[in-house]
């Protein structure tokens, strides 16, 4: 009897969230639906093979990653490893790659996009918000949006990790209370992009300061992206951003003004029973324990609320904490939307092999 052949995708770009899109599937094993069967990076292979191995935040990789020529093998399966600087230097079609994820966060509109599908990609998901929404044929946030998908969509973005962690918990909060305004503020680990010790950044002065020295307020599109999942609340959301000196584990500190009267009690009940059942059961939890961020590395949930820091006055005032891994959180996210995305373009039946 005919058996359906394992999607296939490629990764183009292998740094922080290429690896653990990489690790999260193969963590994942046989549930993860599809394979990654070659990474466009620019790094050198014993570079590509040590990072695999190694992760200062996550650990040493669960199974056995060697070279073998141009093949990263992991687990006896061979990843084919290419260097193009550009997309067009990649012919995606005769990798026979049924999606592209693209993890270099070095491409955010349709003309970059189009690059990728005139190079021969049939369709790509990318790890990143988009300039703008006329960018992209989809913007998904698992958990909220992911019906959406068609299948007929070629350019799709997987948004960012705080808008994955920001977006479910808010409009669970806006059809249990209604929300008249929103405030929230990321206190986000630091990024590759501030220097270990103060140097020159071609944008943002700020961010010329070490990122281990100092907590340094940076600029967010945050308000913009929920804006785009959640139009509803267009014009009555702003969003600021601080880096603080930790390697990973990010949080959002969201104020609400609430359209009814509530409590805190009520406020946890609501969220504690998203975290238990229904549609964000396995991508929001809920704690009452006295945690701090590191509790939360390499943990798979889109956001982690912290009820002991619910507070409401007015009584429609109401301020909650949501945690999230912003690498592995937004990784597995990643594989998710892949999923989904695949089995909606290319139904199951259509890759029967003989």
């Amino acid at each position: 009897m005919p058996q359906p052949r394992p999607y296939k995708v490629a990764l183009n770009g292998y740094g922080r969230i290429g690896r653990c899109v990489l690790r999260a599937l193969f963590e994942r094993g046989s549930a993860a639906g599809f394979e990654i069967v070659a990474i466009n990076d620019l790094a050198d292979m014993p570079s590509i093979e040590y990072l695999t191995r190694f992760d200062s935040t996550h650990g040493r990789f669960p199974g056995e990653v060697k070279v073998d020529g141009d093949c990263l093998q992991i687990n006896g399966t061979c990843v084919k490893v290419l260097r193009s600087a550009t997309p067009e230097g990649i012919d995606w079609a005769s990798l026979d790659v049924d999606l592209v994820l693209e993890c270099s966060g070095a491409y955010n509109t349709r003309a970059d996009g189009q690059r990728f599908l005139d190079a021969g990609a049939p369709r790509v998901l990318f790890s990143q918000p988009m300039a703008s929404e006329a960018d992209v044929d989809a913007t998904i946030v698992f958990g909220v949006n992911q019906d959406g998908l068609t299948g007929d969509e070629l350019l799709v973005s997987n948004a960012s990790c705080t808008t994955n962690c920001g977006v479910p918990l808010l409009r669970l909060l806006d059809q249990a209370f209604g929300l008249d305004y929103v405030s929230i503020t990321t206190i986000h680990s630091a990024m590759n992009d501030q220097p270990v010790i103060d140097a020159y950044h071609h944008e943002d002065l700020r961010r010329t300061r070490s990122a281990f020295q100092s907590v340094i307020p940076v600029s967010t599109g945050l308000a913009r992206g929920i804006e785009r999942l959640l139009p509803e609340l267009t014009g009555r959301i702003q969003a600021k951003a601080v880096r603080v000196p930790t390697v990973n584990v990010s949080c959002l500190d969201i104020t609400l003004q609430t359209v009814t009267d509530t409590n805190a009690d009520e406020v946890n009940r609501v969220l504690r029973e998203a975290a238990t059942s229904g549609p964000l059961k396995g991508l929001l939890a809920y704690t009452e324990l006295p945690h701090a961020s590191c509790d939360f590395n390499h943990d798979p949930h889109s956001a982690i609320v912290d009820a002991s820091q619910t507070r409401v006055s007015g009584p429609r005032l109401v301020n909650v904490l949501a945690w999230f891994d912003n690498e592995w959180g937004f990784a597995n996210r990643m594989l998710d939307v892949a999923e989904h995305y695949l089995h909606t373009a290319i139904p199951p039946s259509a890759t029967q092999e003989p």
